[in-house]
């Protein structure tokens, strides 16, 4: 057989250090864009797919060697140095291509960690627990906490475990922190799934108020209610309110709200802010509906009297009719009181409409009476207002 040409091939050592310094590859930091990924990968997989076609390379030479002969001492001394070179090139070249692999791998997998993957560096039993888990804190609005879930689940937490875990990151108590206020406040925390819906509850209840995308529609504002133990049913209450004085308001009525130190820019935030009582507001919103048919009907608002009169339970309805029939005889009573010297003014008018005062009701028998007397005595004399009182004027 003929005796093979020898090659200069490079020692196990010179082939191993060779083989360290190309392992690794392009090397693509943590935050990489996917476009820097896939250029990562395109790269070492070339790179792998070389060493694997030199191996194979260098197997077939490998082979072919030992198939030789050497019909002399001298030829098989050579043949036995080429295959023991060939054996370390071997060597060298399947180590480069381990670490290339190894670092294809590694750099895998800590993108999919950059990029929250978290599934696809699991498998089996693992890989579906952390898919259920963070399915669910997912619904939370906690996808954040993937990272914690699967160094959990990798160390062998169970699901019951991790969830109670969980619950004590500062992610979770930021996302649940109307529970934290709760705890604070000696109220019993809700379950996440009271917690959303009751967060639902409250979203509902703004869309359908037309509130703008935006306003009151954050777990973070609805933590505030949920930390007082505000019900759904009262924060609609609210929104009725501030509905009311809003899109549904006529001028008098935030006229009336304006007076009172509410202006338009606030009216909103005013009725929803619950620091005030739903019973302080609600009063607020009577009052001014009050002060509104005075205001509608061109008499003063006072503010103070307009919420006696909504705490003694006289309605919208009855403040309008009252106000109109005020409104009605204020002109004729007060020229009466002037002429015949008893004061007449919109408060009596308002003792006499909305509570019956009997000290009103004297004094407006005796102004009618007077007036009465003087044009019956007169003959439609000067001093009366000639026979208003009995056409009606005055009521």
């Amino acid at each position: 057989m003929t005796t093979p040409i020898t090659r200069n091939l490079p020692s196990w050592a010179a082939a191993a250090s060779v083989a360290h310094a190309a392992a690794a590859g392009p090397t693509p930091v943590p935050g990489d864009s996917d476009e820097a990924y896939q250029r990562y990968v395109t790269l070492i997989d070339a790179q792998i797919k070389s060493s694997q076609k030199t191996l194979a390379t260098q197997n077939a030479r490998l082979a072919s060697l030992k198939k030789m002969k050497g019909s002399t001492a001298a030829a098989k001394k050579k043949i036995a140095q080429q295959i023991n070179l060939q054996t370390n090139l071997i060597k060298a070249t399947t180590a480069k291509l381990n670490m290339q692999q190894t670092s294809k791998v590694n750099k895998t997998n800590q993108y999919y960690k950059d990029t929250g993957q978290y599934s696809k560096l699991l498998e089996g039993a693992n890989r579906d627990a952390f898919m259920a888990i963070e399915s669910l804190f997912k619904g939370y609005g906690l996808e954040s906490l993937a990272g914690k879930i699967y160094d959990y689940v990798k160390n062998g937490y169970s699901g019951d475990t991790i969830s109670i875990l969980l619950q004590d990151t500062p992610e979770y108590k930021t996302r649940f922190s109307g529970n934290e206020a709760r705890k604070a406040a000696g109220l019993p925390v809700l379950s996440p799934g009271e917690y959303l819906s009751t967060e639902s509850s409250y979203r509902q209840i703004m869309q359908q108020a037309g509130l703008p995308v935006g306003y009151y529609d954050q777990p973070s504002d609805f933590a505030n209610w949920i930390g007082k133990d505000v019900s759904p049913t009262e924060i609609q209450t609210r929104v009725d309110l501030a509905t009311q004085a809003t899109v549904l308001a006529n001028p008098a009525y935030k006229q009336a709200l304006n007076q009172m130190g509410i202006d338009d820019a606030h009216l909103t935030a005013y009725f929803l802010d619950t620091t005030k009582a739903l019973p302080f507001v609600q009063k607020a919103a009577a009052t001014a509906a009050i002060g509104a048919q005075a205001l509608a009907t061109g008499l003063g608002f006072d503010q103070s009297y307009a919420e006696q009169l909504a705490t003694a339970g006289v309605t919208q309805d009855q403040a309008k009719q009252g106000y109109q029939d005020i409104a009605q005889a204020s002109q004729t009573m007060n020229t009466l009181g002037k002429i015949y010297g008893e004061a007449w003014n919109q408060r009596t008018s308002e003792q006499l409409t909305f509570e019956g005062n009997a000290e009103a009701a004297a004094k407006k028998g005796r102004l009618l009476s007077q007036e009465r007397g003087s044009f019956s005595g007169s003959g439609g004399g000067a001093k009366g207002l000639g026979g208003l009182t009995q056409a009606g004027g005055a009521q």
